[in-house]
């Protein structure tokens, strides 16, 4: 069991630092900087709200490195079935048309559905505890 949770634990860093390169990326386009200096990302507005949504979003990864973990296998089941179609939705809705972001989104997409095949796969029965001796 803690083999998938390993597992499950490594293709979140995968995606988190994935998509963290995609943005770091971005900020290499001085069009896409001076967007940002004028207050949007690719005629999208930079707002308050807008922030606190992409970084809840950038959150979800970051918290399932750690709940992939030490969750029981069926809350972990369960949570990665809500996590990543949330992740992927940010990853195609927040994206951008960029080659580099597509090459790297097409990284994280097939992570996630490793991820979620993994979940999916994985074993949720009670561990049977033998007596010792």
């Amino acid at each position: 069991m803690s083999d998938v949770r390993a597992r499950l634990s490594t293709l979140w860093i995968v995606v988190m630092f994935t998509m963290l390169y995609a943005d770091v990326l971005s900020f290499l386009n001085a069009g896409f900087l001076r967007g940002l200096m004028a207050g949007h990302a690719e005629g999208v507005p930079v707002t308050p709200l807008l922030l606190v949504g992409s970084a809840v979003m950038v959150e979800i990864p970051i918290v399932m490195v750690v709940l992939s973990r030490v969750l029981k296998p069926a809350v972990t089941r369960r949570v990665t079935l809500v996590a990543v179609p949330l992740t992927a939705a940010f990853i195609i809705g927040g994206g951008s048309a960029k080659p580099h972001y597509l090459v790297l989104a097409a990284v994280e997409v097939v992570c996630l559905a490793v991820i979620l095949r993994q979940a999916w796969r994985m074993d949720t029965s009670p561990a049977v505890s033998r007596p010792a001796g």
